[in-house]
This record gives structure tokens, sequence and C-alpha cells, in this order.
């Protein structure tokens, strides 16, 4: 096939995708790459006053428009859930007019740089770096690696700058007592997508404060530029001993010290001989491929490889294709990627499910042989995401509707089951639960689970009924990892843990607590540790930082492996986990609002779209978040809010609506029977309606219904709500959200 700047395209429906992006490349941006990584000597990149205008070919040749890039920039890095992501030029990327580029990682590289250095005066900065499968992420890595090489910060990064999980670059940041991390992925987004997620000392992801201490960094550089003319960015030659690939080399990638944490947890001597026994063969879906070379080393480790087959073991930035379609969802021909987010899910009137991205892993033909019962465990391409399917027969439709469990067919007699997160991760924390107590050490400790919001009510009964405390924290890992710590540090001053949640409650822990399970809906976990988890200089731990597909992927396979003893199913499992916890809620539904088309190549176009969609997503939001904030402030009562409810949205009941809530990132609506949470995406111009309770179609047409409501205020609304008090809800939103998240 035709070469593209030196990418080729791997298939018809990826080419057709490099076409658009050239041909909406200008000319003067293909003609100047700005500088060559390439070039392994020092050379020094110099920052130009032009550089921060717009381009103009008679009056400013050399603009990049790094002022309007820097807006965005700043603007993501306030609200971001998971880094600071957005769409690349994933042909020429040094296109500043796209939020990821070349020149915007060489500044918030230099940026991150010069704020540890003040941090860590006089002392060695050491930092973890790593990637996942996503275009140019190797040119990302080198010119993260050479800019901390030229500050004096030493980079540990796996050989050639291969590919690790995002998990593990948090666990060595942990383990080896790191000054953090850097770390090249977007996810599950789309696959012109890109961000480097920022990583503190501990493995987490930076908390915005955290964010915006860079950010200033680069306001500043940008009034030296400026006053000055001119900025000069220093690049090390490739070859500097500060970029260290032999240390990672040498301890295998942490693949060795990951394992045996393992071992003291999710990969016990009983889980392992399960697995190790198990007669029908779990797949793994190694989406983008960039789990393989990770994983399939911790499995030899484990001695348990043979337990697995492997689905999409090369990896590839394009996905193999995953979540693509030549279609968009109205049928409108043009390219279109779903993501590779295995649980979008589009409801079809006649009420049967839709998987766009589910259809595009083409089971009905790959697993065809594969007998009844067989498990596929999917994960994205950083890893740390998990969707468990299951194929059952066509005869058990109706026992799996009436539990809550969507399938798609995969020919005349036998269909995929799709579990998600929030029934998954129920069947695996009350698995985990049961082995605790089978060995005696369950009443060792008193036991919590921490659960963003949007998660399901099941997760809540669940503990409830098993004695286990719960801390509900707004979307995002970030946030769960911040609890964490807060805990810790009480532990270490050997004080009651008590945690003051989300929704303001305040949780007695007790004495020396243990965290069994950690998650959101969106398919992260972690599992807590019986041992406090310790760092080479002695800081401890109750769990890692960071979600790991890892963890979830050997629990599951434990729980399927111990209920092939007894020849059941995981749908049959979810059952009795519903009956023998008394579970209500037991159904859950995501509604995806998105405002704008994220694959169209023409930058220009998909800024105004998306500046369009960002404007109506506020706008829902706004009218939610208001009347939380005006009812936490005592200026309308929850009568109010049920008048205004009612006369918004004439076709629903709210009579059994119990409380209204900011939730740290959206609005919580609670009633008797079940919960609907209103949230817009902190990365897109998107809105996310999330509810659970005892009826599904009753649950789904809440979340239908009010997700995408255009906000628009009733008289009604305005007759309780001063228009003051509305334009300045997000601000003061932010303030309330920082008090807590610090407190």
């Amino acid at each position: 096939m035709k070469d593209y700047n030196g990418k080729t395209p791997s298939c018809e429906l990826e080419k057709e995708l490099f076409e658009q992006v050239e041909n909406n490349t200008p000319d003067y941006i293909k003609e100047n790459s700005l500088f060559d990584i390439n070039n392994n000597d020092e050379f020094i990149f110099t920052l130009k006053k032009e550089h921060l205008y717009p381009y103009d070919v008679n009056n400013n040749p050399e603009g990049l428009n790094l002022k309007d890039w820097f807006a965005n920039y700043e603007k993501e890095a306030r609200v971001s859930t998971a880094g600071i992501r957005g769409p690349q030029n994933i042909l020429y990327p040094h296109d500043t007019r796209f939020p990821i580029n070349t020149v915007g990682i060489m500044l918030a590289t230099l940026a991150k740089a010069l704020v540890l250095k003040e941090k860590y005066a006089n002392v060695e900065v050491k930092k973890i770096l790593g990637r996942e499968v996503r275009y140019n992420s190797e040119d990302f890595m080198e010119i993260i690696a050479r800019i901390q090489a030229a500050q004096g910060i030493k980079t540990l990064a796996p050989k050639y700058f291969r590919t690790i999980p995002i998990w593990l670059a948090s666990f060595l940041a942990f383990k080896l007592d790191l000054a953090g991390g850097e770390f090249i992925t977007s996810s599950h987004g789309i696959s012109v997508k890109n961000a480097t997620k920022d990583l503190n000392n501990q493995g987490s992801q930076y908390l915005p404060e955290e964010s915006m201490e860079f950010v200033e960094k680069i306001r500043k550089i940008f009034e030296v530029v400026e006053n000055e003319g001119s900025y000069d960015i220093r690049f090390s030659n490739a070859e500097n001993s500060l970029i260290d690939t032999d240390e990672m080399e040498k301890i295998n990638d942490g693949v060795d010290l990951y394992t045996e944490y393992l071992k003291d947890g999710v990969a016990n001597k009983g889980n392992i001989d399960g697995i190790k026994n198990i007669n029908n063969k779990i797949y793994i879906e190694s989406v983008g491929g960039s789990a393989y070379r990770t994983l399939s080393r911790i499995l030899k480790n484990l001695d348990i490889e043979n337990s697995f087959n492997w689905l999409h073991t090369e990896e590839d930035p394009f996905f193999h294709s995953i979540g693509k379609s030549k279609f968009d969802p109205k049928g409108n021909r043009t390219f279109y990627d779903y993501s590779v987010d295995a649980a979008v899910m589009i409801k079809n009137q006649d009420g049967t499910v839709n998987m766009p991205v589910i259809d595009t892993l083409n089971y009905d033909k790959t697993l065809k042989e594969a007998p009844v019962g067989t498990v596929i465990l999917i994960t994205d391409p950083d890893h740390d995401r998990l969707t468990i399917t299951q194929i059952e027969t066509t005869e058990n439709k109706e026992k799996l509707s009436a539990t809550g469990i969507d399938f798609v067919p995969l020919n005349d007699d036998r269909i995929l089951c799709v579990y998600t997160a929030n029934q998954a991760f129920l069947m695996i924390m009350d698995f985990w639960a049961k082995g605790l107590k089978a060995s005696g050490v369950w009443n060792n400790h008193p036991r919590f689970i921490i659960k963003t919001t949007a998660s399901a009510l099941s997760w809540d009964e669940w503990a409830k009924n098993n004695d286990v405390k719960t801390v509900n924290v707004p979307v995002g890992f970030k946030e769960i990892a911040n609890i964490l710590k807060k805990a810790e540090k009480q532990i270490s001053e050997n004080k009651e843990v008590v945690i003051n949640d989300v929704f303001g409650n305040d949780i007695v822990l007790g004495k020396e607590p243990r965290l069994i399970f950690a998650g959101e809906e969106s398919g992260g976990m972690i599992i807590g540790a019986e041992n406090l988890i310790q760092s080479y200089k002695g800081r401890n731990a109750l769990a890692m930082r960071e979600k790991s597909a890892t963890e979830a992927i050997l629990v599951a396979s434990a729980l399927v492996a111990s209920i092939e003893k007894e020849n059941k199913l995981l749908s049959d499992y979810l059952k009795e986990v519903f009956i023998t916890n008394k579970i209500n809620g037991k159904f859950d539904v995501r509604k995806d609002i998105s405002y704008y088309n994220e694959s169209e190549s023409d930058i220009e176009k998909l800024k105004l779209a998306k500046k369009e969609g960002e404007g109506l997503r506020t706008k829902n939001d706004l009218f939610y978040l208001t009347l939380a904030l005006a009812k936490r402030d005592n200026l309308i009562t929850l009568d109010n809010i049920k008048e205004i409810f009612k006369d918004a949205f004439a076709t629903l009941d709210f009579d059994d609506l119990t409380d209204v809530k900011f939730v740290g990132d959206g609005t919580y609506l609670e009633f008797k029977d079940k919960y609907v949470e209103i949230r817009p995406s902190g990365t897109d111009a998107k809105t996310k309606a999330y509810s659970a309770g005892l009826n599904k179609n009753k649950i789904l047409e809440f979340a239908t219904t009010l997700g995408t409501y255009e906000g628009d205020l009733t008289e009604v609304y305005k007759k309780y709500i001063k228009e003051d008090y509305y334009q300045n809800a997000k601000k003061h939103a932010s303030e309330i959200y920082d008090n807590w998240a610090r407190g």
C-alpha cells in the first residue's frame, strides 16, 4: 500500500483514515517538521514569539498558534479525569492545531521537569516512562526522555521504548520510590487520540492541583518568550546515561516484582491451583496487542500460561480495526470510530441491543469452534480495564434478560453474554470475600470498598449485607487513590480511620482496616492487600494506585475455574449473588450522549463541533448541578426540585425522589428504588447518564430522558433559581470539590 509520511496502513479502513488526514493537512504543516527527533546529537529547539501566534503565510509564516493551544490545554488540565487527552495528527504529529502534538509534549515535559527540580532540589530525580501502542508514542517517549535528561532527570524506560501497561508504570513509581512517571495513552479512546497520564510519587494520576503546577510553568515560559523574544529548550543526546533502559531490563521491566506482589494477593495458591486445573481454556482478547507483552510473562511466571488462549497479540495502533466502521451511527458512509470500549451499547427501538465494538471482534467466526461456556476476557490498549463475556446457548435468553445480562447473537444457537463492569465486579468482590472467609483471615481486620458514585447500587447493597463499609468518590481512579492515601495516613498514626466520602458522610472504617475492592463502572478495579504493600524505602500502601486488568483477569479466571467445577455459568453465579445478598438494585445502565463526531478528520470542523458540543454538555450539566448546589446551600427544598422536574419532565415520576446531591463531578438523584447520575465528561463534549435500580426499563427511561435534556430553564426553574447563582454554579462546584479532595 501507499506510504503516508512514513506510515503504511495495515488495511483498507486504516488507509481511508490516512487519506482523510493527509487531505486535511495543509502543505505548510507538512513542510515544516520544526525539529528532527531522529537527530541523535544534543540540540536546542528555540521557542519564538512568532510561534505563539497564528500562522499567516505573509505576516507570520512561523506561526503555531500556541497561545490558543495552551488555553485549551489549561482548560483540560483543570477537569481531566485521566490525563490531558485529545486527538492528534497521526501522520504529522507536530501539527499544533491538534491538542496533542510534539511541541505540546515538549513544553509540558519541560514544565514538569522544572516543577520537580524545585521540589527535589539537590536530590537525584528519577521517573518512570511508558507507553501503549498509539500512533507516535515512541517519538513522544524519546522527546520526554531527552528533555528530562537535559534537565538532569533520570528516566527509567523499557529497552527500545517498548510497551508496558499503565498499572506497571504506576506500580514501579511506588515500589521503587520514584519521583513519578509519564505514561502515553488515551485508555480505550479512539485511535487518533493520545495523551500523557502524569503519575506522582505514589504512582497515582495527578489531581487537578498537581497538573496546574506545571501548567503555570508553561505560562511563565510564554511570558519569557513574549518579553525576550525566545526561549531555548534543550534536548540531550539520544545515548545520554540519564536515559536508563538497562535498569528496566535488569528487573525484567518490573514483571518479576509485580508477580511477587500478585502472589501476596489475587495470585494466591488456591486461585492459581484452580486456574491451572481449568478444563475450558479462557481467551484473553488483547485489544491493540500491548497487554500480551507483559501479561504473557506474568502468566508464565505463575505457571498458568497453558490455561489461556490469546486473541490479537500483535501490537497495532489501529487496534486491528476493532471499534472501526465504514458508517456512522446514522448510517452515513464515512470512517467512524466507536472507540475500543467493549461496553458501548446501542439500544434499538424493538428492545434488542447492538454492541458495535463487540461486533467488530468477529467472534461469530473466530470462536465458532469454542464450546459453550467459553469465557473471553477483553482488555483495552493500556491494559487497565476489563470486560467479561461468556458464550451461552440461545435457550438461556429469557433467564439472562430476567437477570439483567445483555447479549448479542453469535449464530443461530449461540449467544455472547456481555457483563457490565457493575455485574462482573460484583461477582469478583463476592468471590474474593468468600476466599478471605474460607482462609480464616476475614475477621482479622474491618473491611471496606471504594467505589465511584456512578457504579452500581448492588455494590452498596452487597457491602451492607457483608458488614463491609463503602466509601463513594467521584469518577476517576485518582479519586480512589486519594482516599487510599487518606486512610493510610490515619493508619500510620495508629488512629481509627474515618473517611468523609463525596456524599458528605463520615465513614468509620475502624482500626487497621483493609480494602477488599476498589473500582468503577467503566471497567477498572484493584484488590486490596492483606499485608500492607511496602516500597523499597518503607512506604506502606493498602493497594496500588492504578486499576489493573491483570489483577482483574487473575481473580476472574479463578472465579471461572471455581464455578466450572460445579458446572455453573457466570450468569448462574451472578443470580446467586443477587439472591444470597438480598440485592434489589440488580439492573444498571449507562447512556453516553456524544454531541459531535470525534472521528472528524478536519481539525477546524472538529474544533468547532467540539466547542458547540461542550456548550450543550455544560447546559445539560448546569440544569441539574445548580439545583443540587442550591439545595445544599438551603436556597431551595426537595419539594421545589420535584416541582421543577415534574414541570420539565412530564412523562417521569419524581414522587419517590429522596435527595439531589453534587458528587464532585456530577449530580446524583437518589430515589427510593433507584439512582440517576448526570455527569459531564471531563475530557470531551459528552454527557454520561448512569442509573441503577429495580426496573431496567424504568432506569433506562430516566437515564435517557435526563441525559439527553437540552438544559433549557423553565419558568418554574427561574422562579426558584437566580440568574447569577446559575452562572456561578460551576465555580462554586469546583470550590466544594477542591475542599473535599484536600480534606
